[in-house]
């Protein structure tokens, strides 16, 4: 009972997190943006520390996108998160991007006192992933996709725009809103998209069906930006 009513608390911090990531990218004001500024409780503390985790170089989305540097509030708390949650020996790839992608963003917001991120983990198990896997994995890493970013993850995906257009239409069918919305925001990225794909329209209807959902909102809002080239 008490392991299912942290998660709830956490699933709960996430989303408040994301809408806020929202709000700042739907309106530019950055003071709405981010990662939430350091809590005097110490356990409301912890909790905000996992949700920057879970949310991870996504709760800096802001900066990244929008020509507005980080408040050092908000710096100080992804700073903090990136270091309490080390992936661990056995951790699984996709935890291992998504850690290298916050030490990445880290680096570049605060350059000055952070450490480049470390090797690239290894991509080689996106290499031959079946259309739907491939997908589902971009879907779960769609923080890695930003304008600008030369990774293992990004070129895996530029390699293969037409399956992850593929695996956008079976989300959409499925009504997975995340997975599609995750997806979405890779192809506006990509080179070799198919035309008859429609992803603006594709992108509308993402977000009516699952824009309730601020981690869809999220993605949706990402990808509109990067789609009208709105970004640093």
């Amino acid at each position: 009972m008490e392991q299912s009513g942290t998660s709830s608390l956490l699933q709960g911090a996430v989303q408040d997190l994301a809408s806020c990531v929202v709000s700042a990218l739907r309106s530019g004001d950055h003071a709405r943006a981010a990662a939430p500024e350091r809590a005097a409780d110490g356990e409301a503390e912890g909790l905000a520390l996992a949700a920057v985790r879970v949310l991870g170089a996504d709760a800096m989305l802001p900066s990244t996108l929008l020509p507005t540097p980080p408040l050092p509030g908000e710096l100080a708390v992804f700073r903090e998160a990136v270091e309490a949650y080390p992936p661990g020996a056995d951790a699984a790839p996709t935890v291992l991007w998504s850690h290298w992608a916050m030490r990445r963003t880290l680096w570049r917001l605060d350059p000055g006192h952070a450490d480049g991120p470390h090797r690239e983990p290894d991509a080689a198990w996106l290499e031959d992933a079946p259309w739907q896997l491939l997908t589902h994995q971009l879907a779960v890493l769609a923080a890695l996709a930003v304008p600008g970013e030369d990774c293992a993850v990004a070129r895996a995906a530029q390699h293969r725009p037409v399956d992850v257009a593929r695996g956008f239409v079976r989300a959409v069918r499925r009504r997975d809103w995340r997975q599609a919305a995750g997806a979405g925001r890779w192809l506006t990225l990509l080179e070799g998209v198919p035309q008859t794909l429609g992803l603006d329209n594709g992108l509308d209807f993402v977000e009516l069906m699952g824009g309730q959902d601020p981690l869809v909102a999220l993605q949706v809002s990402a990808a509109r930006l990067t789609r009208t080239g709105v970004f640093v």
